[in-house]
This record gives structure tokens, sequence and C-alpha cells, in this order.
């Protein structure tokens, strides 16, 4: 193996995993609260990009990068897709809260589907890829003859402090105490005066949020965005929360991160027709020997 080209996929998978990670750290909370998996988190990244992709339409006057205003537009769209994920809970998923999971799942998939058809019907959005209102500057560095730009860096250590935040508040913070209470049982933590219907809005809008941010830092880094990049990294991110133990933030991150550098070197060594059919690969042979995932806990089922 010649880890001369190895390593810079490892370096560049590093990128895509940090988009995977915040996106898939968001699936986990979700599927830790409810045990849902949430077929929609993909379209809340995919509405996120189609918003800032307007807002920074609006505001900007050349293709140069006008930092502050990328900062505002980014705050900004976390702020939107939390709030989507919000609203999606409220109207979708609280009323049908006593239904079979199943019922919950076929919901997740019509929401996902209202929201990739309603893109196609705004005009200005449409079905046809959007080139971004901006381009990062190619300034940077040079690691062992390969050039990265200090917007790529700033993707890993944006999503990188994100992460940690989210870590942070879900075991060290009084609403990270509930969220856990709620997500082991809703009825005894209803007994302790815990508010569940606000905590889940909280899981909703944090994960939404998380989406928001990946949206924008992807968006920046292809160049482009289309009505369907919810449904691949909505695949991808589930992935990714899985391998690394699905209801588990750290999991979730570590997950993101894996796929990204093995899907990276899959297509380093094998081209990118065989990329997702190695990390795939990856992604069996390590549930086959770790069925929990990589930090997942085997956890008894709840009644």
């Amino acid at each position: 193996m010649d880890w001369g080209v190895v390593v810079p996929d490892i370096v560049a998978g590093l990128f895509l995993g940090a988009f995977f990670a915040l996106v898939a750290v968001g699936y986990s909370m979700v599927y830790g609260i409810l045990r849902l998996i949430n077929f929609a988190h993909g379209d809340f990244y995919m509405m996120a990009a189609f918003v800032s992709y307007t807002v920074l339409a609006w505001v900007t006057v050349s293709t140069k990068v006008n930092w502050g205003n990328v900062a505002w537009v980014g705050v900004a769209t976390m702020a939107a897709g939390g709030l989507l994920a919000a609203a999606v809970e409220r109207l979708v998923y609280r009323p049908m809260r006593k239904a079979a999971v199943l019922s919950l799942m076929i919901a997740a998939l019509g929401v996902s589907e209202t929201l990739e058809n309603g893109v196609l019907n705004v005009p200005g959005w449409g079905s046809n890829y959007l080139p971004y209102p901006v381009t990062p500057p190619t300034s940077g560095f040079d690691v062992a003859s390969v050039h990265y730009t200090w917007a790529q860096l700033a993707i890993v250590v944006i999503a990188g402090v994100l992460v940690l935040g989210v870590y942070w508040l879900v075991n060290h913070t009084m609403l990270g105490t509930a969220m856990r209470a709620v997500a082991q049982d809703r009825v005894a933590a209803t007994l302790l005066g815990i508010n569940v219907d606000r905590v889940i809005a909280a899981v909703f809008f944090i994960g939404g949020a998380l989406a928001g941010a990946a949206a924008v830092m992807a968006s920046l880094y292809y160049g482009q965005i289309n009505y369907l990049m919810g449904f691949s990294i909505g695949l991808q991110a589930f992935t990714a929360a899985v391998l690394g133990g699905i209801g588990n933030v750290a999991g979730a991150a570590l997950g993101g991160l894996l796929l990204g550098i093995l899907e990276s070197v899959g297509t380093g060594l094998f081209g990118a027709q065989w990329a997702l059919l190695f990390a795939f690969g990856a992604l069996v042979l390590t549930l086959w020997l770790r069925p929990t995932g990589i930090l997942g806990e085997r956890i008894g089922q709840r009644v």
C-alpha cells in the first residue's frame, strides 16, 4: 500500500466525515429519545442548504467570500434548520407519538417526500444543480505535497467544536440530564416533573441546527446544491450513526469520521464507483463483530 497516496485520502476523508458527523449526531439524538429513525433528517439538511443559498445570493455582490456574511448566514441557517425540525416534530411526530414506530417511520418518509417535492416547486430552486453564491479562496497550506485550504481546515474545526458542544450539553447540563431521563423512561421522567414535550422539541431543534451547520459547510466545500442532496447524506449519516453506536453522541461523531475516511480511501484505492461498496462493506464487517456499533451499548427494549 502506498501511504503517500492513502494519507492524503485520509485527510480528505476528515472533511467529508465532518459533514457526516454533524448530521449523524442529530440522527442519533432523535433515535436515542424516541427510538425513531427520522428519514426526513437529511431533508432538513437539504432545506437548510437552500435557505443559505437564497440568503447568501441576496446579500452577495461578488463570488469573493465575505466571511462576515457567511458567519451570520450560517448562524441563521442553523436556526432555520432547528426551527424546521422542531416544527415537523410538533405538527407531525407529536400527534403520532403513541402510534407504532413503523407508522412514525412512514410519516418520516412522507415528510421527506414533501420537503423534496416542495423544493421542486419553489421559483428559483427546482431540480437543477445550483452553484453556491460564494467560492472560498484557495489559499492554505501544503502537507506532503498536497494542498489544503484554510476553509477546509475551518470546516473540521467548527464541526469538532459543535459536536463537543452538544456532547457537553448532553452530559453536563440540566437539559442534557432531562434528555437522558426521557430517553431512558418517558413516563418516569414525566412523574419527576420533566416537560417531555419540551425536551423532545429541544432535541429536534438541536439536530436540525447541526444539519443546518453541515449544509452551509458542505455547500461551501462542494460549491453546489441540489434537491436530492439530503437523501444521500441522510443515508450516509444514518449509516455513520449505526457504525459508531446509534443513540450515542460520541459514537455518531466517530462513525461519521470513520465513514468519511472509508469512502475517501475507497475512492483513492478502487475508484469512485467502488467507494460506497468499500465503506458499507466495512460497516457490515464492523456490525458483524460488534452489533451495537463501536461505542454502542446493549440496552433492554423499552416497554
